[in-house]
């Protein structure tokens, strides 16, 4: 499952919590954000 990020306090969020119910436990916050990762472009030539 994927890793989740609070958007308030910008704790991760275990899986088992987002399962029950879509809360932060630190803060209370109901937004929740799945962390991207950056891709590299690279150009051919």
């Amino acid at each position: 499952m994927a890793d989740y990020k609070c958007f308030f306090c910008l704790k991760s969020v275990e899986p088992q919590y987002v399962k029950k119910k879509v809360r932060c436990p630190y803060c209370g916050s109901k937004v929740l954000f799945k962390p991207r990762t950056r891709s590299t472009h690279v150009l051919a030539r």
